[in-house]
């Protein structure tokens, strides 16, 4: 997003805080809008309508198998269903309007967005029907949610996919954009949390309105934080009460974000390592500055975009939760990894990192500890890193911090054996604090070069150039 957009969306939240009744479906309403404003073109396959209006699709079924027949009533949902009807058919008739600033104009044919529609109102009724829905729904919706992000995360698979639609259309294949979903990464972790809870019995029955401002939420919907449905819903019927000192707060929280993102990060952009520079760079020095700048860049985008998800939430009484908390300044691994992108760590945590532990514990024949150690957590962090895309590059930087935490488990393990009294010294509490950070910072900064250099043997040469192998 831009700085003109957050600005717009700032004033569009606090105009919606005002509201005294109906600010549920209020908010409703500009997070369906939103999502359609801020998604990037897709002109070769006009996809820019229909990768919002499948969002919203998505979120509604999944909310009709994990609803309770008490929370479909019509009364109670009608609102947020009219609502989110109204946005899809205004947005379509932008072809007529072409108000180019808020919204795409190359929208699909207006019949066959009606006779889309009709057939989703279709699917919803009979699924109101259903009183109770198997084990093997559930099962089938994680399967089928989990197989999209993997298709959409896979470059090869897209490339396919564009090729032949761009032949099914006439276009050469070179003329394709890049295909691109936004929000579809952390829209799929909230549906994903919402059917894997309904499953286990765990999920709080909530109404179609509330259900899809959760998912949807137009100030987390690019770049998280991810929430839980059960503590979002409380805070968004209970609102914050907008004192002066919430004002302050929720406007330094945006402009700070506003700052990291647009003044500090851009600004690192310009000399951060990138794909060119490193064939160009021959000097270790430079090497090493180019990649704490990236290094630092990564934090400050990051993050920034984060503070402003939460200043904006803020402004409509929502307080979202953190996702950073000065990763860079953490002595170990395992400290960074619960202080970056936090949200999404403790999402791997309940759904993958904890289900696998008790399921190798609870084996006939236990493997050792340290083993069982080491796969779980090359296993989460690999997974970590596949999330951000199926490439080598991803994997290997999993792979790269799930060794690491191994490492550091092992070594926080000896020093505690080993070196118990020394290291309770202030000395000796000293010294393994800021070594840790030294030794943690460095580390993860090595990290990132198989996270966006695009060829690993490029990130192994950057590597070998940075300890003077090269």
């Amino acid at each position: 997003m831009s700085v003109s957009q957050i600005l717009i969306l700032a004033f569009v939240a606090i105009l919606v805080n005002q509201l005294k009744q109906e600010r549920s479906l209020a908010l409703l309403g500009v997070s369906a809008m939103v999502i359609y404003w801020i998604q990037p073109r897709q002109e070769s396959v006009n996809l820019t309508f229909w990768f919002p209006t499948l969002t919203l699709v998505m979120t509604v079924l999944c909310w009709l198998i994990t609803s309770t027949p008490e929370t479909r009533g019509w009364r109670q949902n009608w609102g947020a269903a009219a609502i989110l009807l109204v946005v899809v058919v205004l947005v379509d008739l932008n072809r007529y309007f072409r108000v180019e600033y808020f919204f795409i104009s190359d929208t699909p044919r207006f019949q066959l967005v009606v006779v889309a529609l009709v057939g989703v109102v279709a699917l919803g009724f009979l699924l109101t029907r259903v009183r109770k829905f198997h084990a093997l729904v559930f099962t089938l919706a994680v399967i089928g949610l989990i197989a999209m992000l993997v298709f959409l995360k896979t470059p090869s698979a897209l490339t396919s996919l564009m090729e032949t639609v761009a032949s099914l259309r006439g276009k050469e294949a070179g003329q394709v954009s890049t295909l691109s979903w936004l929000g579809f990464s952390y829209v799929a972790f909230r549906l994903l949390h919402t059917v894997m809870d309904r499953k286990a019995g765990r999920l709080p029955a909530v109404s179609l309105g509330e259900y899809v401002n959760y998912v949807i939420f137009f100030p987390a919907f690019s770049a998280g934080p991810i929430d839980r449905l059960e503590r979002f819903i409380r805070n968004l019927n209970e609102p914050i009460f907008l004192n002066q000192a919430n004002w302050m707060d929720a406007g330094t929280r945006l402009f700070m974000g506003l700052f990291k993102k647009f003044v500090i990060a851009d600004g690192l952009a310009w000399f951060a390592l990138s794909n060119d520079l490193a064939f160009n760079v021959l000097s270790t020095t430079w090497m090493w500055i180019l990649l704490y700048a990236y290094s630092l860049r990564i934090y400050f985008d990051f993050s920034g975009y984060t503070d402003i998800a939460i200043g904006l939430g803020k402004l409509l009484g929502v307080q979202l939760p953190e996702n950073f908390d000065s990763p860079y300044l953490k002595p170990n691994l395992t400290q960074f990894w619960n202080s970056w992108h936090m949200t999404l760590t403790q999402w791997f945590r309940s759904y993958f990192f904890n289900p696998l532990t008790r399921f190798l514990r609870s084996a006939k024949a236990p493997l050792p500890l340290p083993l069982m150690i080491l796969i779980t957590q090359v296993a989460t962090m690999m997974l970590i890193g596949l999330w951000h895309g199926v490439t080598m590059g991803f994997f290997l930087w999993g792979v790269w911090h799930g060794i690491g935490l191994f490492i550091q488990n092992r070594w926080s393990e000896w020093t505690r054996t080993h070196m118990p009294a020394w290291g309770m010294t202030p000395r000796g509490m000293m010294l393994l604090k800021y070594s840790g950070i030294f030794f943690t910072f460095h580390f993860v900064t090595v990290g990132w070069l198989f996270f966006f250099l695009p060829d690993p043997i490029m990130a192994w040469n950057v590597m070998s150039r940075l300890f003077g192998a090269v």
